[in-house]
This record gives C-alpha cells, structure tokens and sequence, in this order.
C-alpha cells in the first residue's frame, strides 16, 4: 500500500494512529516535513513516505496539541469574542506620536 502524496496543510494518520500535519514539502531536495500533534517535527525523504502506510486524516477540533497554551490562557478571549467586545485597535496609538511628536530626533536635529 503506498502513501497519498503528501500537500501542504493537510493531515495524515499512521497506521499506529499518530496524527501530524504536512508543513512543508521540498521538490529540490525530495524531502517531506510533517508536524506531529504534540509539536514534534520528522523529515521524511519522498521514497520513504510512499513506502509508509499513512492516511488521509481530518485536523483535529483541539489545536493547542502543539502550541504550549493552557485552557485557561485562550479562554478569555473567547469570552470577549463571543460578547462581541471589538475594541478599536487605534485606542492604543500613543497620540503624541500619531500627532508627529516622538521622543527620536529629527534628521534635522542631529
């Protein structure tokens, strides 16, 4: 049995059932970047990935499986999203410097 061939951004499962993500694929050098769920990077060369007996497999729903974030970190802002608290993202312009004053010298000056 061989491999799908593999495509950027799409998910694939072993036979063992690890899930990982195909991150980058390099036709000069033949070779196949994945990303495990939890993080983990492996490099395969384009034989031994049509070798292996990998499938076709859907993203899974939880993505924080390789990003170091706590439930409780994301939470909140999933809160405020779902409130619909859009703030201005212009409220945090310092207005001196949006105003032209700014603490660097001028060419001018120097």
């Amino acid at each position: 049995m061989t491999s799908p061939s593999p495509v950027v951004g799409d998910w694939y499962r072993r036979f063992n059932g690890a899930l990982f993500e195909v991150v980058a694929v390099d036709r000069d050098d033949d070779t196949v970047e994945v990303q495990h769920f939890d993080g983990t990077l492996e490099e395969f060369d384009l034989e031994s990935w049509e070798e292996q007996d990998f499938e076709e497999a859907q993203a899974p729903e939880d993505w924080t499986g390789s990003v170091d974030v706590e439930p409780e970190d994301y939470e909140s802002e999933r809160d405020i999203a779902a409130t619909g608290g859009w703030i201005d993202p212009l409220m945090s312009l310092d207005r001196s410097e949006a105003s032209g004053y700014s603490e660097w010298p001028s060419p001018r000056d120097l």
